[in-house]
């Protein structure tokens, strides 16, 4: 099992940018995928962008060429850089790790006003 701690929320004007970082508990090699999700009020969780342990990625079109994740496997973390932020980039942000069964973080809120 793993522990997930994201951090990095905020509010924030349009245009501006933030990075998220969520920390692990274990080392991120061992596990298949990291990803980045987010559910907006009365909207589905939706994925945002995904890490596979190969370092292959995923984004949604909503935020590619704007978000870019990343990690640093010497901190088990993994990123999410947020440039040119739009008030529908507005939500709950939530980590995930893939391994036999998927594990959450608690979510840090993004707030991007116009």
């Amino acid at each position: 099992q793993v522990q997930l701690v994201e951090s990095g929320g905020g509010l924030v004007q349009a245009g501006g940018s933030l990075r998220l970082s969520c920390a692990a508990s274990r080392s991120i090699f061992s596990i298949n995928a990291m990803g980045w999700y987010r559910q907006a009020p009365g909207k589905e969780r939706e994925l945002v962008a995904v890490m596979s342990n190969g370092g292959s990625t995923n984004y949604a079109d909503s935020v590619k060429g704007r978000f870019t994740i990343s990690r640093d496997n010497s901190k088990n973390t993994v990123y999410l850089q947020m440039n040119s932020l739009k008030p529908e980039d507005t939500g709950v942000y939530y980590c995930r790790a893939t391994m036999t069964r998927y594990y959450w973080g608690q979510g840090t809120q993004v707030t991007v006003s116009s």
